[in-house]
């Protein structure tokens, strides 16, 4: 039981140290890219930075008033233990939002404000996620469309929501050239948050119909050591049985699948797509999305 307790006691330590990184990160992308930049990159951070222009509030202040309301709804949602995260996520984000604003631009250059903003941003957002929190705002509403409609992925709901609100940004800035700069922002945001929430575990998906298919696999088993999946198949016109060789291998593998095949059966017929999500021994695991 003590070992229990103090096991899940530094579990806790690890979780709330990595939102507080987590936090500070989304605080200087905002605060040193996003808004001496003058950009609305979505989200409840751009309706901050667009009424920070207009109240005499500062966006990080702004940023977790705006947060109250959410956090009600995260509460009834998601219980007390998820919103007490997401509470103390949302206070490291002001304080890192409204401290690092003293420190000025990080750039002046809006490409480069645009473009690291959002991808600190995204990391920032990834791993408050990844600890099973959120930073407020759109955050909460994205967790909760997620389980209405879960085939969409955070980073495209997000990027939906944060359209509208980028559209209201060129509406209040009366500037074309910071619109196109946030929509520069959010695509990165978009981006590089499923990188970091899904990985980049594409890889590549190969059927491989040969008459040495027994040979092919034996050599794909042996030198490349990947799953391999055998499917039973005819050929429409000769009506003869074959055996399919079904695989999925990591995008820098596939080349020596083709190599092997080459070899053994230069005649042989091979489709080769893409797989963006694999679930599986090797790959992703099916709990280890938290969202």
């Amino acid at each position: 039981m003590k070992s229990f307790l103090q096991s899940n006691r530094l579990y806790m330590v690890k979780k709330y140290l990595a939102i507080t990184v987590a936090c500070i990160i989304y605080g200087a992308g905002i605060s040193l890219f996003i808004d001496p930049n003058h950009m609305a990159p979505g989200g409840f951070t751009g309706l901050a930075v667009i009424l920070s222009k207009i109240l005499p509030l500062e966006t990080g202040t702004i940023y977790f008033l705006l947060n109250i309301p959410v956090i009600v709804l995260g509460v009834w949602k998601f219980g007390w233990k998820f919103a007490l995260s997401t509470l103390y996520a949302i206070f490291v984000a002001t304080v890192g939002i409204n401290s690092m604003a003293i420190l000025g631009a990080a750039t002046t250059e809006p490409i480069l404000g645009a473009v690291f903003g959002g991808a600190l941003i995204a990391v920032g957002i990834g791993l408050v996620f990844r600890n099973s929190a959120t930073t407020g705002g759109i955050d909460i509403i994205v967790k909760c469309l997620r389980q209405k409609i879960p085939h969409l992925k955070t980073g495209t709901l997000m990027l939906i929501i944060d359209a509208l609100i980028v559209c209201l940004s060129g509406v209040v800035f009366g500037n074309i050239n910071s619109v196109l700069y946030s929509v520069i922002a959010v695509l990165t945001t978009s981006y590089v948050l499923d990188i970091v929430l899904y990985g980049r575990d594409e890889a590549k998906l190969i059927y491989v119909i040969s008459d040495k298919s027994e040979e092919i696999t034996e050599r794909m088993l042996k030198e490349i050591e990947l799953g391999i999946t055998l499917l039973k198949g005819s050929g429409a016109y000769e009506n003869k049985e074959k055996k399919i060789i079904m695989c999925v291998v990591r995008k820098q593998s596939a080349h020596k699948v083709e190599e092997v095949v080459k070899q053994e059966d230069a005649s042989a017929f091979m489709i080769i797509t893409s797989a963006t999500e694999i679930f599986g021994e090797g790959y992703k695991s099916y709990f280890g999305e938290i969202l």
